[in-house]
């Protein structure tokens, strides 16, 4: 299996977090990285570094306006009199109609959804080489790789077109699944991660061409609280090729892959083309965010059984935070993958 990272990714190194009104470090570590790397060594994976697919692909999904505010953004904070390290706005986005901002202070309240996506120094660089290792990853599929996996740090599901929020910048399945479109018609995405993949269904709300499925702890007890409910199902075109399936908090292995047949027969009838899968390995038991309970060997039964949907597949890193079996998680879970 071809496999991506960019050691830039390394780089961004978020600092604040907020949870229940109280500052604690930020989840969302370089070491993620490292222990997803070591996961990969225990197959034998030495992951390619990615080419820099220019800011093309990018621009295809995100708005010039949003995309302008990530590469400039932290600079011209830091021009402000006691700006702090990293931006983190003290307003968020009431929209719309509205009238677009000029100043740093409230472009930062446009575009960030919450406190969860400090941007800092290298935010940006570190974003774009993660976009590029989910491009690479594409570009394999499109080569004919049968299953390709990209180690996207920072994770992108939670970014809209022109919005970042849950330690997500830039949509790095979004910006994949686009790429995939060259060259299929039809694109699904299957995203099992324990939080609802938000920024995902909005980009992609008012399309019939890509169809999201979202697996994930019910919102009404995780981030991002106000999506990934059962009844919003797309608008326009796009109304059916939406599909939220939410389970309940504190669920194992079994509650999960009971949910992967309706998934998986929702896939059958769309006949993709090709398949992306937001990969969160924040279900597992030892997770720190503590959504769900899925154990190791539930992660290679989880993969098993996506593999054998027999499409080719790019499995796209999300979440999955420090824990001692992050790295193991994914050695099981593309053991998996690979047991055809």
């Amino acid at each position: 299996m071809k496999t991506f990272y960019h050691p830039d990714q390394a780089l961004h190194d978020p600092k604040f977090f907020l949870i229940r009104g109280e500052p604690r470090a930020n989840v969302e570590q370089p070491e993620r990285a490292e222990r997803l790397l070591k996961g990969l060594a225990r197959l034998g994976i030495d992951p390619a570094r990615p080419e820099d697919f220019g800011r093309g692909p990018l621009a295809a999904i995100h708005t010039p306006e949003y995309l302008r505010f990530l590469e400039t953004g932290w600079q011209r904070w830091r021009e402000l009199d006691g700006a702090s390290a990293e931006i983190i706005p003290n307003t968020h986005p009431v929209r719309y109609p509205g009238t677009y901002p000029t100043g740093i202070l409230g472009q930062a309240g446009w575009h960030q959804t919450d406190t969860a996506c400090p941007i800092g120094e290298h935010t940006w660089r570190s974003a774009r080489a993660s976009a590029n290792s989910a491009l690479a990853g594409a570009e394999a599929i499109l080569d004919g790789e049968p299953h390709a996996y990209a180690l996207c740090r920072p994770p992108g599901h939670h970014a809209y077109a022109d919005l970042a929020g849950g330690f997500c910048y830039l949509n790095n399945v979004a910006i994949a699944a686009q790429r995939l479109r060259s060259r299929h018609e039809r694109v699904a995405i299957l995203d099992v991660d324990v939080h609802h993949g938000n920024g995902t269904q909005g980009i992609f709300w008012s399309r019939r061409d890509v169809l999201t499925i979202s697996i994930h702890c019910d919102p009404q007890m995780l981030y991002p609280f106000s999506y990934g409910h059962v009844g919003e199902r797309g608008a326009g075109d796009g109304e059916g090729f939406n599909i939220n399936m939410p389970l309940p908090r504190g669920s194992g292995d079994d509650v999960l892959l009971d949910t992967l047949p309706r998934a998986a027969a929702l896939i059958e009838s769309f006949a993709p083309g090709v398949l992306v899968v937001a990969l969160g390995l924040d279900t597992s038991e030892e997770d720190p965010l503590q959504g769900m309970r899925v154990t190791t060997p539930g992660f290679e039964r989880l993969g098993r059984v996506i593999g054998r949907l027999g499409l080719p597949t790019l499995y796209v890193q999300e979440g999955g935070y420090l824990s001692p079996s992050l790295g193991a998680n994914l050695s099981s879970f593309l053991t998996g993958v690979l047991d055809r």
